[in-house]
């Protein structure tokens, strides 16, 4: 029997278009990492009202420097893409930027910034993308008790596992903001009725993977 025709072949991970009226007013060097998770912030918190996705964002930015790399915020509504987390969609577009799966080739010290620790899949995309440092705005139980997200069996020795790597951990970056847009993001839900993605009706829970 042969391959069907309609057989997916490929699929596209692209930001939302709203995306670029959000960064017209950015600066190309985002001097602080207050400055990095403010924009974080501002993405997520219009990235659920915008029905892509989470309330969820991240940026890539040189360490040194401050030149932002990349943005990405959740598309998994959006795309139907359930890997379309904020995470994945910022270092796969700082990759498709500078030509190199390794974002610490020759040496560059780039980091990804997220407005929480990484879920699951979101751990293992920043451990392999060669980022050398990975900023959060917190690591807490917090997300998963305010919007009802899973973040997935992450290890307790989460940080201390990026280190071994040679990745730097720095936590509590405008850790309240996040919260923030959790909140809000709680109150929309139950407003609207939003849907929380990969919500499993098969467990009692109405829980999905964040990022």
């Amino acid at each position: 029997m042969p391959v069907p025709a309609d057989l997916a072949r490929s699929f596209t991970i692209s930001l939302p278009a709203w995306v670029e009226e959000e960064l017209a007013d950015v600066p190309a060097v985002l001097a602080t990492r207050q400055d990095r998770m403010a924009l974080v912030h501002r993405l997520a918190g219009r990235n659920f009202r915008e029905g892509d996705g989470g309330p969820f964002a991240a940026v890539v930015v040189d360490t040194d420097s401050g030149e932002l790399v990349s943005v990405g915020v959740n598309v998994v509504l959006s795309t139907g893409i359930s890997s379309g987390h904020a995470e994945v969609t910022a270092l796969g577009l700082a990759q498709v930027g500078t030509g190199s799966w390794d974002l610490g080739a020759g040496g560059a010290r780039r980091e990804l910034v997220v407005n929480w620790r990484p879920c699951a899949q979101c751990y293992g995309a920043t451990l392999w993308s060669g980022v050398r440092t990975l900023v959060v705005a917190g690591s807490g139980p917090e997300l998963e008790e305010i919007t009802g997200f899973d973040e997935g069996p992450v290890r307790e020795d989460w940080a201390e596992q990026f280190q071994a790597r040679g990745i730097d951990v720095v936590t509590d970056v405008l850790r309240e903001e996040a919260l923030e847009v959790y909140r809000a993001y709680a109150t929309h839900v139950a407003a609207t009725g939003a849907v929380v993605y990969n919500a499993r009706a098969d467990t009692g829970g109405d829980t999905g993977s964040d990022g």
